[in-house]
């Protein structure tokens, strides 16, 4: 099992800056010019989600030429994405929703993970199984900021990062809340740009993003 690159928290992903891009590809040749678009603006911490047939070679491309970036894994949901991530180079991993076997996967091949929750009986589990930063999904049908408001009284030590209906705009809401430490935003790599291969865009997408402020 490939472990020895792996040596991030999960705090610390969170940390790195305001915004983890959500990331969908479908062609392997966009993957690298994206990454260092991404990165060229200020964003290291990428995640590409598990939703399509290349995510895994586009996440050793990645990895294998663009070093300055950090690639994540999304839309990870049992061992054997766990297992496929690590292979692909993958530090961390970021789940739609939380399972105690996923949680056990993740934490026994030390791949440091941002488990998914929209309630409180699923904090309490994901707590329970030493997880306290957590990715809220989907964010706004789960809630919103209100949500967020209200989970910060019983679990104000919980650090969160709100995920699904994230934009620029109310980007800034979520991030004034002081149990929210970033936030996950697929608006950076906008359908159309990848199409265009209009990488200019994005990095420009992700320098604005990098410097979002509550």
């Amino acid at each position: 099992m490939t472990q020895s690159f792996v040596s991030l928290t999960a705090k610390q992903v969170m940390q790195e800056a305001p915004v983890i891009p959500v990331i969908v590809l479908h062609d392997v040749a966009q993957a690298v010019p994206l990454a260092r678009a991404l990165v060229a603006g200020g964003i290291r911490m990428l995640e590409i989600t598990l939703r399509t047939a290349v995510a895994l070679d586009c996440m050793r491309a990645i990895r294998a030429e663009v070093p300055e970036a950090v690639v994540g894994a999304g839309t990870v949901c049992n061992a054997r994405d766990v297992d496929d991530c690590l292979e692909a180079g993958a530090r961390f991993a970021v789940s739609p929703g939380y399972t105690t076997q996923l949680g056990a996967a993740c934490r026994e091949r030390g791949l440091p993970l941002l488990p998914g929750v929209a309630t409180a009986s699923e904090i309490m589990q994901a707590q329970s199984d030493g997880y306290t930063e957590l990715k809220f999904f989907p964010a706004m049908q789960a809630g919103g900021v209100a949500m967020l408001k209200a989970f910060y009284g019983p679990f104000s030590h919980i650090h969160f990062c709100p995920t699904g209906g994230i934009t620029a705009q109310n980007a800034p809401e979520f991030l004034a809340l002081p149990n929210v430490v970033c936030v996950g935003g697929s608006w950076l790599v906008p359908a159309d740009a990848l199409a265009q291969a209009d990488f200019g865009r994005i990095e420009n997408l992700a320098r604005q993003a990098a410097h979002l402020a509550p």
